[in-house]
């Protein structure tokens, strides 16, 4: 696998980070979690391929992981992050989904778990590369 095409995934996850921790400081809550999930997606989606694969198109980051662990990673630090909810807000961040948009459905509280868990996702991919072997 290109070392290139990894690194620009593991960029861009930063980049989103940086943009999402913007987006909460302002008061973009929605778009601060949009792009938080969008960070630990691609940081994911990096660590597939940095072992050989090509990620799929999802946006559901348990799935992501499921592959990880089949390629023999250790993911259990993963297994306390609220994955799940991160993964809700790709969509639920973005579209209305009723008469109500998601800039009004989104608060400090959201944004902040949002921000926590990618971090914490781009911290464990980040370690994998510190790993002996």
């Amino acid at each position: 696998m290109s070392q290139a095409r990894t690194g620009a995934w593991w960029r861009q996850a930063h980049n989103d980070l940086e943009l999402a921790e913007l987006a909460g400081r302002n008061g973009f809550h929605a778009q601060a979690c949009f792009f938080a999930t969008q960070a630990a997606e691609k940081a994911l989606k990096g660590a597939i391929l940095e072992l050989g694969g090509e990620p799929p198109r999802t946006h559901v980051l348990g799935q992501l992981v499921k592959l990880l662990a089949a390629e023999g990673l250790d993911v259990t630090a993963l297994a306390p992050l609220p994955l799940p909810a991160l993964s809700r807000m790709t969509v639920t961040s973005r579209y209305p989904l009723d008469d109500t948009p998601p800039s009004e459905l989104f608060d400090a509280r959201d944004s902040d778990q949002a921000l926590t868990t990618a971090k914490a996702v781009l911290a464990w991919v980040e370690q994998l590369d510190q790993s002996p072997g």
